[in-house]
């Protein structure tokens, strides 16, 4: 399909195995809505949305980093996202998708919009913490969040390439991945910027972005992108600071919003966080509280009943770096989606 519009449904487009028109689509959109299943129920909304007399779709942020918030998107430049990371993953008509994100959210709805527009062979399923239970067919491509892929390692050798969003993938997860014939790829991006922006093999260090899209550093070495195919602003200026490689690469290094500074040194909690990944068995991460004599201290907060911690875990960080107080909490708070909100557990 040459310069597909959003009103454009690839001929080669199947849903569950049933090739499907416009017409056909919003039929099942009514169905779904009056009588399926709970996580169908959104598709069917969404599906109605897409193909309404609007230019746009409204969409919620997360909430993981601010206040959630709603925000046009360009229906127009999400079928442009989608083509963008066809061209990236060299996705072709009728490979086979799986579909196991929930609608709700940016990347299931991208999920969907990639099948209509690049003529994918979709199956979806409900959206759940282990998506391919009982499930034996081969897929060409399919995304998930950590948690589903962590949960999915016996099964995802029927995957050929896996996009994984939403949260970091921990380095002992990285680790299993990386074991598996699968092409697993760790993505980076927002709701502003329609789902990713940038993508990485599982145990390479940079992203690289998708076509059409460039990126730089603003004053506070926090990166900017620009991709006016995708963004009604044409860029986005982020609080993620990054090390640029060039136009097309960067390492991320971690959320502006998240530097501590300790005694005028300036410690990444992403970064400490690595250092600790699969030394403590319970969800954890790395914040500051006030301290008269540092202004910020560094503490260490994990999910869960408090327990004794073997000191000899922080031998791997540096003198700034070390939790000068460890605090439990029986249970982050999180978004609707899964990410922790740090700042509201830490209250």
């Amino acid at each position: 399909m040459i310069n597909p519009t959003y009103e454009n449904v690839h001929n080669h487009f199947k849903l569950n195995g049933f090739h499907l028109d416009k017409e056909d689509l919003c039929r099942v959109a009514y169905s779904f809505i009056k009588e399926g299943e709970d996580f169908e129920k959104p598709v069917g909304d969404f599906l109605l949305d897409w193909f309404d007399s609007k230019s746009y779709i409204e969409m919620q942020t997360s909430g993981s980093t601010g206040i959630p918030k709603v925000i046009r998107v360009d229906k127009q430049a999400m079928v442009n996202s989608a083509m963008a990371t066809g061209d990236f993953f060299e996705l072709r008509s009728g490979n086979r998708a799986l579909q196991c994100l929930p609608v709700k959210y940016v990347a299931g709805k991208m999920m969907l919009i990639r099948a209509i527009i690049l003529g994918l062979d979709l199956d979806y399923v409900a959206p759940s913490s282990h998506p391919m239970v009982g499930l034996e067919d081969k897929y060409d491509f399919a995304a998930m969040v950590p948690m589903q892929a962590q949960n999915s390692l016996k099964e995802l050798r029927n995957v050929k390439k896996l996009i994984v969003g939403g949260a970091r993938i921990s380095a002992s997860l990285e680790k299993e991945l990386m074991k598996l014939p699968t092409q697993v790829y760790e993505t980076y991006g927002m709701t502003e910027t329609i789902t990713h922006i940038a993508a990485k093999r599982v145990g390479e260090k940079a992203f690289t972005v998708l076509p059409h899209v460039t990126i730089s550093y603003d004053d506070r070495n926090c990166l900017v992108i620009h991709a006016p195919h995708i963004i009604a602003e044409d860029t986005v200026i982020t609080n993620d600071l990054v090390e640029l490689i060039n136009e097309n690469q960067f390492v991320f290094l971690g959320r502006l919003d998240n530097v501590i500074n300790s005694g005028g040194v300036k410690v990444m909690p992403e970064q400490v966080e690595q250092k600790l990944d699969g030394k403590i068995n319970h969800r954890f991460f790395i914040a500051s509280k006030e301290d008269a004599e540092l202004g910020e201290k560094v503490v260490l907060v994990i999910e869960g009943d408090s327990f004794e911690i073997d000191k000899a875990i922080f031998d791997c960080l540096d003198k700034y770096e070390r939790p000068k107080e460890i605090l439990f909490v029986p249970k982050f708070k999180e978004t609707e989606n899964g990410k922790v909100v740090r700042k509201e557990s830490l209250k």
